[in-house]
């Protein structure tokens, strides 16, 4: 699990569906119309119940088309344009994500979903400044939310304004015990600002908490290496790229939200004789079977 939450976004919209009841017409109108709109708004929902349960099976490109559909037959539910908005963000359309729940957000102002998942669009554009600040106005409204807490502190970390960002993370993992990306991450942080014991402190926590986190695990032989534990950082590194190979590539970690500072030391680290003959070894082993 890399050290952002994954699809905070859906998780959120899929939260927020749920099944509304088709709008009646006004009483005035001929009865023929009343029944037209409530079919049509029928429709709408019976097609985002589609994309929903397409989402919640990754298949994003077909959950697309019926949330576009839906929102076209009920222009006016800020649901159908938020489940439309965080499927965009999926498929990496981030410009129509943001047009998306911009609509949602201008039919539902004060629901603080919908600025959770905007604040995620503007962090996957890099506007980490705009992301920072729904999010913020979003916990006004919905203060105790481990993921937006969690984002929001990656948002202040991109800033680098780390103290507020550790702030956040502890925030988030005091309402979240198993939270350990928080915890990974308040180390991200600490190593930027030149506190590697402090560093390997939280990564010692979070690989208390989850075992098997495998960034936390390569995160900690990096400083262990440097700091002169060699042989420990070493199969500590080998381990933790036997979970997770992807970890050995300077665009993952990016992706990931490691710092300069760590991808330097971590490259030398990834260039020792012994780690590249174990990269060897994991690139040329079977997948696990399924």
């Amino acid at each position: 699990m890399p050290n952002r939450i994954p699809l905070i976004s859906l998780v959120l919209a899929l939260g927020f569906w749920t099944m509304p009841e088709p709008a009646v017409a006004q009483a005035l109108l001929p009865y023929t119309l009343q029944i037209d709109s409530a079919q049509l708004e029928q429709t709408a929902v019976s097609l985002a119940e589609e994309a929903v349960q397409l989402a919640r099976l990754q298949q994003y490109e077909l959950a697309v088309p019926r949330a576009e559909l839906a929102t076209q037959l009920a222009p006016k539910n800020a649901q159908t344009w938020t489940l439309l908005g965080s499927l965009y963000l999926q498929v990496e359309q981030f410009d129509k994500g943001i047009e998306a729940l911009g609509q949602a957000q201008s039919l539902s102002p004060e629901n603080a979903s919908i600025k959770f998942v905007l604040g995620e669009a503007h962090f996957r554009k890099a506007n980490y400044q705009k992301a920072a600040e729904y999010l913020q106005a979003g916990l006004k409204l919905q203060p105790d939310t481990p993921g937006a807490l969690f984002d929001l502190g990656n948002s202040f970390y991109k800033l680098k304004r780390f103290d507020q960002a550790i702030a956040q993370y502890e925030k988030a993992f005091a309402l979240e015990k198993n939270l350990w990306p928080a915890i990974n991450n308040i180390g991200l942080v600490k190593y930027e600002m030149g506190d590697v014991d402090g560093a390997i402190k939280r990564w010692e926590q979070a690989i208390a908490l989850d075992d098997k986190a495998a960034e936390s695990m390569l995160a900690l032989a990096v400083a262990l290496y440097g700091k002169g534990d060699q042989a420990k950082g070493l199969a500590m590194g080998e381990a933790a790229l036997k979970l997770d190979k992807r970890y050995a590539t300077v665009e993952y970690l990016k992706e990931n939200l490691w710092g300069d500072r760590l991808i330097a030391d971590t490259q030398k680290l990834l260039a020792t004789p012994e780690m590249k003959a174990a990269l060897d070894k994991i690139q040329d082993a079977p997948p696990p079977p399924m």
